[in-house]
């Protein structure tokens, strides 16, 4: 009985490494960032802004949509050169902040 236990518990703590090692993509990574802005669109909640490299996003110097809460858009306009923070979720990448 001894031996069919270590045997669960090693099969146990095996697979709790795997799920912790895959699921450490999962987390949402978070950076600040200065660029341009290109274009808002408020109605479908993006902006595209065009910025320098982003390390933390592994995000190279582009021209990139964000999508983006519309009431954060108000004061923002195409040509505004703005420091943001963004985040990185599933599929998309995420505007939570920005200012000029």
């Amino acid at each position: 009985m001894a031996l069919a236990n270590q045997w669960q518990l090693r099969t146990i703590a095996a697979a709790l490494a795997l799920t912790s090692f895959y699921s450490t993509g999962v987390v949402a990574q978070e950076a600040s960032a200065s660029g341009e802005v290109r274009r808002v669109d408020a109605q479908a909640g993006k902006i595209t802004i065009k910025h320098g490299a982003i390390s933390d996003l592994e995000l190279p110097a582009m021209t990139l949509v964000y999508h983006i809460a519309p009431d954060l858009l108000k004061d923002i306009k195409s040509g505004d050169k703005v420091k943001f923070t963004a985040k990185r979720e599933p599929g998309k990448y995420v505007v939570t902040e920005i200012s000029k």
